[in-house]
């Protein structure tokens, strides 16, 4: 493989990443290129020498989206990690998604679920006292507050749940990628 198709991969592989990003990434190669053709050695050994583009571009794709949730935890660097992290490696995705898609769609379900009772308890707060629940206005107000309470606690818990999956994600990836990273490098 030559420079340009090397380059040509690994640009398509960096799709998603910010452009200046992934311009940088590409420039870095380049550099890679020159720099081996000024010590005598021809695209094709500088390629080689490199890797599987595809299998970088999957790499570096991974860890921009896990220093991406180190730096800004919001909902988009969150499935940015997640999904770089799950382009790594076909067997960790035979491994992991076993595991982790029936956790996340747990606590999902418990989010929504949370989200539920804490519009139930509003509902009952606000129309249970023309009800005629047994209590009264009172034990409508209290039964709502309750609810509500209780909603926000379920919410609160599984975002608090869902950061430390995401986390733990964060953490496998890395470490899988250490304990990759002297397999995928050329030997001396």
């Amino acid at each position: 493989m030559n420079r340009a198709e090397f380059l040509a991969r690994l640009r398509r592989g960096l799709v998603g990443l910010p452009i200046t990003a992934a311009a940088e990434i590409v420039a870095d190669y380049e550099s890679h290129f020159a720099d081996g053709a000024a010590a005598g050695r021809s695209e094709e050994q500088v390629a080689a020498g490199l890797g599987d583009p595809d299998r970088l571009a999957r790499e570096l794709k991974a860890e921009a989206g896990a220093r991406r949730w180190g730096q800004e935890q919001s909902a988009s660097s969150a499935a940015g990690a997640i999904f770089g992290i799950l382009g790594l490696g076909a067997i960790d995705i035979l491994i992991l998604l076993p595991i982790v898609l029936p956790v996340f769609g747990t606590v999902l379900s418990m989010l929504i679920g949370g989200i539920g009772v804490f519009v139930a308890g509003g509902f009952v707060m606000v129309a249970g006292s023309f009800m005629g629940l047994p209590g009264g206005a009172l034990a409508a107000a209290l039964l709502g507050v309750g609810l509500m309470g209780l909603g926000v606690f379920m919410v609160a818990l599984m975002a608090l749940l869902t950061k430390w999956l995401i986390d733990a994600t964060v953490w496998y990836a890395r470490l899988h990628y250490r304990v990759l990273k002297p397999a995928l490098e050329p030997q001396a």
